[in-house]
């Protein structure tokens, strides 16, 4: 657990808004036996969706669902609810219009991350899993790549649209986030570091005061952090974060960080993971110039991710010219999942989601100890 660390965005492709149309299999193996099994299995189902270029057929669309059934299992009963149907199909319309429209360089570029991003994905999972996984959605491996190199093909054709001064204006915009810091604190918990304690929010901010008392009486801080904290990546440190990336922390933490007086132990913050009590030692701002290439890089991807948005919203709805889903037959009243939206930080489960695709700003290691 890294309490003061933003949840991952390890993004799946749902995540970021990345769902996608994806080719019938036969379709994209020329030269093999694919290519004339193809003529013998072609593709007759009915029209689902008439857009300004092209058209989505029902099993096209239904290979789609079945793909964003088998990356987000825990979903599955959202994606056959027509009105996140009609989402799907918009999301279907935009990565369909965006391949045909790509660059060979974004071709190119999507298709070697694709087969990156299927390697990855296959290291997180069991072999025999992945097969029974693979096999109860109807898919294949070949499947699964042309998603990947689809939806990172899309990013590419967004990425080529952002231009050095977009980057430029996006960190001046965010510049507080690329500072970094040399902070000790102690967090006092909801519940403690080994779980065997559960405090309310009045008895967790109790002790954090009695914490922060001890300090301001000359107690030494990392023999106080090693006691008290319930931040596993840092107790052991003596509760010390050393030269991090300001923008990493959440919103609370992040704020009193950049607000607090050097060397002075601030009154204890609240986050959702309790009450902290910090220290900062120091803190550096960093200029464009100093940004690194990985940087700039995270940067371009998430206005590629912004842009994408932009033109689902703005532009693909106009597009469409006819749909024609097939209701969903009616069942039985229940509460479906909250569907993630881009921007959520709900941590990815090893082994149940897609790898990431593309990189967001403010990207966030993955909770773990440090």
């Amino acid at each position: 657990m890294w309490p003061i660390k933003k949840a991952a965005r390890k993004t799946t492709m749902l995540a970021v808004v990345a769902i996608l149309c994806i080719s019938l299999l036969a379709a994209c193996n020329k030269g093999t036996t694919a290519e004339t099994k193809n003529d013998e299995t072609k593709d007759t189902s009915a029209v689902v969706a008439e857009y300004k270029g092209g058209t989505i057929t029902e099993n096209e669309f239904n290979h789609e669902v079945s793909m964003m059934k088998f990356f987000s299992p825990q979903y599955a009963q959202m994606f056959d609810m027509d009105e996140y149907k009609e989402i799907l199909l918009e999301q279907e319309v935009a990565y369909k219009s965006l391949d045909e429209s790509a660059s060979e360089a974004a071709k190119t570029a999507g298709a070697k991350q694709g087969e990156e991003q299927l390697k990855q994905f296959k290291t997180s999972v069991d072999p025999e899993q992945l097969a029974t996984m693979l096999k109860e959605a109807n898919l294949t491996e070949q499947d699964v790549k042309d998603y990947m190199t689809r939806v990172l093909t899309a990013s590419e054709v967004m990425k080529e649209k952002v231009t050095d001064a977009d980057v430029e204006k996006y960190y001046t915009d965010n510049k507080k986030d690329y500072a970094t810091a040399t902070v000790r604190h102690v967090l006092i918990g909801l519940q403690s570091a080994d779980g065997k304690t559960t405090r309310t929010d009045a008895q967790a901010l109790k002790l954090a005061k009695e914490v922060k008392a001890k300090l301001d009486g000359g107690a030494d801080f990392a023999t106080i952090a090693k006691k008290y904290s319930d931040d596993t990546g840092s107790k052991d440190k003596g509760g010390l974060y050393e030269n991090e990336k300001v923008g990493n922390w959440v919103e609370g933490f992040k704020n009193a960080v950049l607000e607090q007086k050097i060397g002075v132990i601030g009154d204890p913050v609240k986050t959702d993971y309790g009450y902290h009590v910090i220290e900062v030692e120091s803190r550096t701002e960093k200029a464009f110039a100093d940004l690194t290439t990985e940087e700039k890089e995270t940067i371009k991807s998430q206005i590629a991710s912004q842009k994408f948005s932009e033109y689902m919203s703005k532009e693909v709805p106009g597009m469409i010219t006819k749909k024609n889903l097939p209701k969903s037959e009616a069942a039985p009243a229940t509460t479906a999942p909250t569907a993630p939206t881009e921007g959520t930080t709900a941590p990815a489960t090893e082994g149940t989601t897609a790898p990431t695709t593309t990189a967001p700003a403010t990207e966030a290691p993955a909770e773990s100890s440090k």
